[in-house]
């Protein structure tokens, strides 16, 4: 590694010369390194920082020593409308009795992860002790499925309602786009039920056939 070698980025009259160690850590390294953190910083940004910072004060490893008690309050205002200014004094004085039992308790400092908490707290029935700390987990674990949830959505609306179709109802584009999402699901759909449900409907737009009538011997 103490060999020297050409640097990058100089014409070949005045190019200096560099250790390898140089070389792999400062010029391909560091470099790799920057261009991660730029595209981290593009992909979220400072309030998502935050919010993931706050989300990881849940975290029951290390017998909790993640946790830090004014991040999950600031956790509960950023969703206001999940918690009330009343929830949210009372969920300061929730939270000192939570962490006290937790980090006693050798059932709950085990967990491994947030949603193995989740499920001891159910079969232990604290979650009827701390009502307000449940929900803020609750809530944590069902972001990640509401973000890949609206993505799959806004990617769906890109894909329907195309400049062709500019016009449509929004009452027909979420039919159409309850369809797209979840077309593994209507894929599985019986034809003959769906035409039997239309012709069931009082007001409908269009006419479909009659669906074939199955003769029994």
């Amino acid at each position: 590694m103490d060999e020297n070698i050409p640097a990058r980025g100089y014409p070949r009259s005045s190019r200096k010369m560099v250790s390898c160690f140089h070389h792999y850590k400062v010029e391909i390294f560091n470099e790799v390194l920057d261009r991660n953190i730029a595209e981290m910083n593009h992909r979220f940004s400072e309030t998502s920082t935050r919010l993931l910072i706050c989300i990881a004060s849940l975290d029951p490893r290390d017998s909790f020593g993640r946790f830090n008690h004014e991040n999950l309050l600031e956790l509960a205002s950023m969703y206001s409308v999940e918690f009330d200014p009343e929830e949210q004094y009372h969920l300061d004085g929730q939270l000192k009795i939570y962490i006290d039992m937790m980090k006693r308790s050798d059932v709950f400092c085990s967990c491994g992860s947030l949603a193995n908490l989740a499920l001891k707290l159910v079969e232990t029935k604290e979650h009827l002790h701390f009502p307000l700390v449940y929900r803020l987990i609750t809530l944590t674990l069902t972001l990640p499925v509401a973000a890949a949830s609206v993505e799959r959505v806004f990617s769906a609306m890109n894909i329907i309602k195309t400049d062709l179709r500019n016009k449509i109802s929004d009452d027909w584009l979420n039919d159409m786009m309850i369809c797209y999402v979840e077309r593994d699901i209507f894929a599985g759909t019986d034809d003959k039920k769906i035409i039997e449900h239309f012709h069931s409907l009082r007001d409908h737009r269009g006419h479909l056939p009659n669906p074939p009538c199955i003769l029994t011997t």
